[in-house]
């Protein structure tokens, strides 16, 4: 009886949400640019600061980082394709290793969305000072206006997918145009002497490289953004890898033409010191005038990545929580078919993030490039799950695989797993530790779920013998 209400909820949610979806569907040129505005985001625009001490040898680090997202995101297309369903990651590792695993994965990618929404408004503030010097000159101002800006991206969610996929389009050609200008025009003022030592952190190039790539990947945090709101894709099988691969694609060139392009134009020293990069390299080339519009770009820039982030911040909850591994609240829905809970909840652990560190010692470069480690650990850990479910589900579940043979499903999976520990090292020993901690605090509130799930089936069976 209790199994039967149960089902015929679930049944109206359903429809409920079917019907929502069908009015505010996502089409490729959005989720095409949910993958590139996540990625190309605040990471581009600070980055090169986090990496003048590593000079030319970054570029080698942004190659290997290029080449594993790649191995990523030919992974999540081909999971996409075979598994349409919400939730990313989560729902493919839950597919292949069950319910625990599922929560853990589900968890850690949330945490990795809040803690990126956090590194997201730094480097928007960061950009904001350079129009504003008073940002700079009140600490506590900045902070303020990242809390400010984070939740008014947070109430543009509220009004529904469809809404922010259309800021999302808009943003993200916004935030090129610049970007384009400057890599064209830029590129034949590049001081090819700027990389010479190739290597001037006087660490051995192993330990550089390993160390670029964790601050790198970064970037490109977000490969999976199309994967998430699955169930409002027009065409999911299709559309979600067609617009994975050409996302990565376009990323890709961007990041490693723009670093060359930044640190051949401004000197190291200098570069390591700089809140806004982008907007002092398009000043020593055109001008003031035109540092303010790459900081006009990079505001741009910021948001659309905000905001994309911030709508899988909210989608991958509930994903978790319609199948009863969250607490139920993430599951409910606006009418807009918006997770309002999730969501606000989201930006919440957000700003405490936000707190700590604006009330710590360090400047706007250290709190990013820390920010942005915790939040590559706590996404390579989703990420090399899904790398070993393909390997799973090759094994369980052959009928999704169309007659495609071991070999060519796996080598991409396990490039894919080999490359994600590597990034994992990469972060250190200490964000590691402050990762599996927060990782760790997921298994009380998968404790909780169980029990309120064996109390229901406690209370069924009782009913049913009465």
């Amino acid at each position: 009886m209790v199994s039967k209400t149960k089902a015929v909820g679930q049944l109206e949610v359903q429809d409920a949400t079917s019907s929502t979806r069908s009015k505010r569907s996502l089409g490729f040129w959005m989720c095409t640019s949910l993958v590139v505005g996540n990625m190309i985001g605040s990471g581009i625009f600070l980055l090169p600061a986090s990496l003048a001490s590593y000079g030319g040898i970054s570029l080698v680090g942004w190659g290997l980082t290029a080449a594993g997202a790649t191995c990523l995101a030919l992974l999540f297309a081909r999971l996409a394709s075979m598994v349409p369903r919400e939730g990313g990651p989560y729902a493919y590792t839950r597919m292949a290793f069950g319910d625990f695993a599922g929560f853990w994965i589900g968890w850690g990618h949330w945490m990795s969305l809040w803690i990126g929404n956090a590194a997201i408004s730094v480097a928007l503030v960061s950009y904001l000072q350079g129009m504003f010097p008073i940002l700079s000159e009140q600490r506590w101002l900045s902070g303020v206006v990242a809390l400010a800006l984070l939740w008014l991206i947070t109430g543009v969610n509220t009004l529904g997918v469809k809404d922010a996929g259309i800021m999302q389009v808009i943003t993200t050609i916004c935030k090129l145009v610049p970007l384009l200008a400057l890599l064209v025009f830029g590129f034949f003022r590049v001081d090819w002497q700027h990389f010479v030592p190739l290597n001037p952190s006087g660490k051995p190039p192993i330990d550089a490289i390993t160390a670029v790539a964790a601050l790198t990947f970064w970037s490109f945090l977000g490969i999976e953004s199309a994967t998430v709101p699955a169930g409002y894709v027009k065409d999911p099988a299709k559309t979600i890898p067609r617009a994975t691969l050409l996302g990565i694609l376009i990323t890709s060139l961007v990041y490693i033409l723009s670093t060359t392009v930044i640190m051949g134009i401004m000197p190291l020293s200098r570069l390591g010191h700089s809140s806004a990069p982008y907007a002092e390299a398009a000043g020593l080339l055109w001008g003031s005038w035109a540092s303010y519009a790459l900081a006009i770009g990079a505001v741009i820039s910021c948001l659309g990545a905000l905001n994309g982030l911030m709508m899988m911040a909210g989608q991958v909850p509930m994903a978790v929580a319609q199948d009863g591994l969250f607490p139920r609240i993430f599951g409910r829905v606006s009418r807009q078919g918006v997770p309002v809970f999730a969501l606000v909840l989201s930006s919440t652990l957000a700003s405490l993030l936000l707190l700590l560190n604006y009330m710590g010692p360090g400047n706007l470069v250290e709190m990013f490039s820390f920010i942005i480690l915790l939040g590559t650990l706590t996404s390579q850990i989703p990420y090399a799950f899904c790398a070993i479910a393909e390997l799973i589900l090759f094994f369980t579940r052959r009928d999704l695989f169309n007659g495609r043979r071991l070999f060519g499903s796996s080598m991409f999976s396990i490039l894919a797993f080999v490359y994600s520990v590597w990034a994992i090292i990469g972060a250190g020993a200490t964000t590691v530790l402050y990762g599996f901690v927060l990782l760790l605090l997921g298994l009380p509130v998968y404790a909780w779920i169980r029990k309120q799930q064996g109390e229901k089936v406690e209370g069924g069976t009782d009913e049913e013998a009465a």
